[in-house]
């Protein structure tokens, strides 16, 4: 049952890696189109602090939301995707 936290962890992270990747990326392209004069410099820094802003506040929603997760309703999700097998696989594990 450790693994189940491990994996959260992990899926977090890569979330947040997956936001900091998307800022980056997303400060390149505005870079670009004020550098083409199609964004005012003020308006690219405008657009890249908004960006900042809704990312940050989705990852925050997204850690309370995974630290409020019901171990018991994890488990049972994990439940309802095991094979009759893997069940009763695990009742045996337990069992012993």
């Amino acid at each position: 049952m450790e693994g189940l936290g491990e994996n959260v962890k992990k899926l977090l992270l890569a979330g947040v890696g997956a936001a900091a990747t998307t800022v980056e990326k997303s400060k390149e392209i505005l870079d670009d189109l004020v550098e083409k004069g199609e964004l005012t410099v003020e308006q690219g820094k405008a657009l890249n602090e908004e960006l900042k802003h809704n990312i940050k506040k989705t990852v925050e929603e997204n850690v309370k939301n995974t630290e409020k997760a019901d171990p018991v309703e994890e488990l049972d999700e994990l439940l309802e995707k095991m094979t009759p097998e893997q069940i009763e696989a695990l009742k045996e594990r337990l069992l012993k």
